[in-house]
């Protein structure tokens, strides 16, 4: 099991919006950064991720999973080097986890929403990941 995160603007794709796709999920679409791409490639079905709005909110509000593996990004036209994975809701963070409060604690000082705040999609350490759930409530984190 690998961790993720996923950054977006929540005007352009918030939480309700992911929440509202189903169980179905959605394409995670967009994504035009070799390296984010290449985090894509590596994900496994059940991979759990932190939803993270980006330029409004600042902060993780909810969790995924991992629904279908990596292909090619719809989005992409015929351009065949951008793939994407699709994603579903899992469930609400019971109290978003700001990246002020984030960037505050020691723990998750080499973090990647803190040391590479522009990548779209992250990896999260398992450390990160139970630290962030803790931060936000849950005293069992989706493992």
């Amino acid at each position: 099991m690998a961790y993720w995160l996923y950054k977006s603007e929540p005007f352009k794709w918030s939480w309700q919006m992911q929440k509202d796709a189903g169980e179905a999920g959605t394409e995670w679409t967009g994504v035009r950064n070799y390296l984010a791409r290449n985090h894509m490639r590596a994900m496994k079905i059940g991979d759990k991720g932190f939803f993270y709005h980006s330029n409004e909110g600042l902060e993780i509000v909810g969790f995924t999973e991992v629904c279908a593996l990596s292909h090619p990004d719809s989005t992409a036209g015929e351009d065949p080097r951008w793939d994407c994975v699709d994603i579903r809701a899992v469930q609400d963070m019971p109290k978003p986890v700001t990246l002020k409060d984030i960037k505050a604690n020691p723990k998750l000082s080499n973090m990647a929403l803190v040391t590479s705040m522009r990548l779209s999609v992250q990896p999260v350490t398992e450390d990160e990941w139970i630290e962030v759930c803790r931060m936000g409530g849950l005293s069992k984190p989706p493992l």
